[in-house]
This record gives structure tokens, sequence and C-alpha cells, in this order.
């Protein structure tokens, strides 16, 4: 379990950034190079490069260089653990709201009980 907390904090962190989730969304579309990915932003290269590597240590993108351009590819699979996460997240929905709704009929009860 601890294995699986570190990779979706890893995940959530590199996910939380709106410039790191457009490089993902364009990534899905297939490879690009980082000056391709870089032209939409309105940043520094190094900037730029710091977001590059931190989608990298979450294993979220790959990255090879071939002479002078390095290319950036998706990493298949690798938002999986996070979309199980979240789905995991959602069957538990129907029981919280069933013990909402129950508490809020207890609290009209002994409202009404008490006015």
């Amino acid at each position: 379990m601890a294995k699986d907390a570190s990779t979706l904090d890893l995940l959530f962190s590199a996910l939380g950034d709106p410039t790191r989730r457009a490089i993902v969304a364009r990534l899905v579309s297939g490879p690009a190079s980082v000056s391709e990915l870089a032209a939409p932003h309105d940043m520094a290269l190094p900037s730029f490069l710091g977001h590059l590597r931190k989608l990298e240590a979450a294993g979220l993108i790959t990255t090879k260089k071939s002479g002078r351009v390095r290319t950036c590819r998706i990493v298949p699979g690798a938002l999986r653990p996070a979309q199980e996460w979240m789905s995991r997240q959602n069957e538990n929905r129907p029981d919280r709201l069933k013990r909402l709704d129950t508490f809020v009929s207890m609290m009209k009860v002994d409202r009404a009980a008490g006015a």
C-alpha cells in the first residue's frame, strides 16, 4: 500500500499543475519535441524543462534525445493507478450518500420531537 500511496502522490502532484496537464493532454495524441510542447506556454525553457522532469519522475512521460532534439512520449497505462483510485472513491459514494441521508433524516426527527 505504501508503494501505491507514493505512486499516487507523484501522479497527483505532477497533474496538479495546469501546464503539466496540458503537456499530458498534448502527448496523448502522440510524441512531440520539447520545442513543440513548449511553444504554447509563456515561460522560459528552463522552467518548462522543470515541468517535464516532474512528469518524467512521476512516470507519466519518457524522453529520448536524438541529436539535438529531445522527444517526449506518454507512458502507456501511467494514469491507471490514479484512475483506479478515483474509481474506488466513486464506488464508496452511494454508501456515503446513504449515511448522510440517514443522518439528515434523524436530525429532522430529533428537531421535530424537540419542537
